[in-house]
Parts: C-alpha cells; structure tokens; sequence
C-alpha cells in the first residue's frame, strides 16, 4: 500500500499568465504559495484484476476504457497499470469548485502513488510535467502550468514559464517563523457559490489575445511581489492582490459577479489592504491579506462567510505510507 498526501494551493500574483498561448510569446510568471490542506491518494493492489476507484463516487472497471474518472484513468495509462489495482483518494475540503487546485493536486498525488507503486519514483519535476502532460496534453483541459508545479515542489514559490517550455522554480528560503508572519496575514473566506473552473477558463483561454496588456500588468504584479518578497516587505502583498483583482477580473465575464463583489467591498472596508477570488474566479475562496491589527474587526465583518484557517506547507506531493 501507498499513501501520497499532496498540498492544495493559492496563487497569490501571476494567475493566468502560466497558460501556453501566453507565455509562448511573452514568458509568464506566478508567485504562488501550498497549504496545510491536502489531498491523499491510496494505492493498493488487489487480489482480482478489477480496477476500482474510490473519490466521491465508486467505480469498478475490467479495463482502463470503461473509467469515468479521466485524471486517474491517465495516470493509470502512463505508469502502464490495466488491472488488479484499486485507487482511493480523499480531501481534507471538498474539492469541487474550491479554487484551489484540486484537480492538479489530484493529478500530481495520483502520478506520485502510481510511480511509487511501481518502484520508479518521480522527482518533483517529473512529477509537475507528467501532470501537464496528463491535464492539458491528454484530457485537453483549459488550464495553466503553475498548480501541478506548486503542489509538486511545495513552499512559497516564484515560478517562471518560458516560451521554450522550460520552467524554473525559485524558492524565497524563508525559515519557519517567516512563513508563520506571512501566512498569518493572509486568511480564506468561502464566498458561499460553487462553480465549475472549466467554462471559466475556457473564455479566458479564448480571450488571451484581446487581454494581452492586463496578463502584461498581472505579470508585472507577481515581478512586483517578487521583488517585494526578496526584500522582506510581504505587506506590499495586500495593495497588489488588489490591483490584480482589478485586472484578473476583466479577463472573461464569469470571473466576478454582483455577490462577489459585495463580499470585496466588505473585506476591503473592514481592514483588508487588498483581496481576489482564488482560482478562476466565479466562486470558491476570497484570499484577503489582512494585518494582524485588523482580523477581529475583518473577521466579524466577514462572520458570514465560513473562514478556511490555513498555513504555508513548505513541502510538495510526499509519501507519506510505503508498504509493499
């Protein structure tokens, strides 16, 4: 049996420009940061030749074709798995709409527990490319690179997407008690709404040619917060999350709406020095960074809004459970 626990994640600055059709042309940056929230993937086999898969509903199956579930069903295929396994995975919060990564977290977590199964394990390079390759190569998903390469190395991370397809990870080194400072200041409210990502990221794919200058100033704002990181001001996090917000959601219709916007008002007017939605937008989080003068006033305000307590994770996938 295997066990991988895998980190769910927000990206605090660069969202969007981490899709091919825009850093193939212009490069593209995200400084994006892994919680202590997590998915697991157990792995183990079975006496049958059946596949089974157990998340939030049961499948059993002869063979790959017959598996609904396609992230699970493409690993399977990569790593060269047709029978006698059973695969379970589990959430620390239901990941459906969440905004935070769960489907690449899924991804990465699976491949993860797969290689491992097979006595190959993966580095956390391999494990972030065989990801892509599983979500947008062979499901044709319309998502970015940065979430199966966050959740893979962990951390507080700077992460560049150059035109030749490379990626390079930068890490702050923060020690313990600086991650602590920073993740303290930043708090999650459930905004109430669910929503599907995949139509939400569908326009925002279709409209990178026409929002190339506000993916230029998103860009511009996680080399902002770069430098600003590096520096030591994490406080300069709260004014460019704000002018992100003011960007990302011009990127395609469904990202904001009248309920989202009101809860943003409300953050901002009661000690938030800048919030955006999590993820593609429409629903799921709203990440706020708060001083710490500020949250009880912010957290009253917000009493409406279900709060996800969280810290900075410094770690990616690991394995947590290895018995063979």
């Amino acid at each position: 049996m295997i066990i991988s626990k895998t980190p769910l994640r927000v990206s605090l600055l660069g969202g969007g420009t981490d899709f091919k059709d825009y850093y193939r042309a212009s490069g593209g940056m995200v400084v994006s940061c892994t919680l202590d929230k997590y998915i697991y993937v157990i792995v183990k086999e079975r006496f049958d030749d059946l596949i089974v898969l157990n998340y939030s509903r049961r499948e059993t199956a002869s063979n790959l074709e017959d598996i609904q579930h396609g992230i699970i069903r493409e690993c399977l295929r990569m790593v060269g798995i047709n029978r006698s396994i059973e695969v379970t995975t589990l959430a620390d919060i239901p990941s459906t709409g969440s905004g935070l990564g769960s489907s690449s977290s899924v991804a990465v977590g699976v491949l993860n527990a797969l290689y491992s199964f097979v006595g190959e394990p993966l580095t956390c390079e391999e494990m972030a490319r065989k990801a892509c390759e599983v979500e947008i190569g062979l499901l044709g998903k319309p998502i970015g690179k940065q979430d199966q390469y966050i959740a893979a190395y962990g951390g507080l991370k700077r992460i560049e997407f150059l035109a030749d397809e490379s990626v390079h990870i930068h890490d702050y080194g923060f020690d313990d008690e600086q991650r602590r400072i920073i993740g303290s200041n930043l708090l999650l409210h459930y905004t109430n709404v669910t929503r599907s990502a995949d139509s939400i990221l569908s326009n925002q794919k279709s409209n990178i040619e026409t929002r190339r200058q506000e993916l230029d100033g998103i860009r511009s704002l996680a080399q902002a917060c770069d430098q600003e990181l590096q520096a030591g001001n994490h406080a300069a996090i709260g004014r460019l999350l704000r002018r992100n917000w003011e960007l990302k959601r011009t990127l395609a219709a469904q990202i904001s709406s009248p309920e989202i916007e009101d809860m943003v008002e409300l953050a901002l007017a009661n000690g938030s020095s800048g919030c955006k939605i999590a993820g593609a937008g429409g629903g799921g989080f709203l990440l706020s960074y708060v001083p710490r003068n500020d949250q009880d006033r912010y957290r009253k305000a917000m009493r409406l809004y279900r709060e996800l307590p969280f810290m900075i994770d410094p770690f990616g996938s690991r394995i947590v459970f290895n018995i063979r």
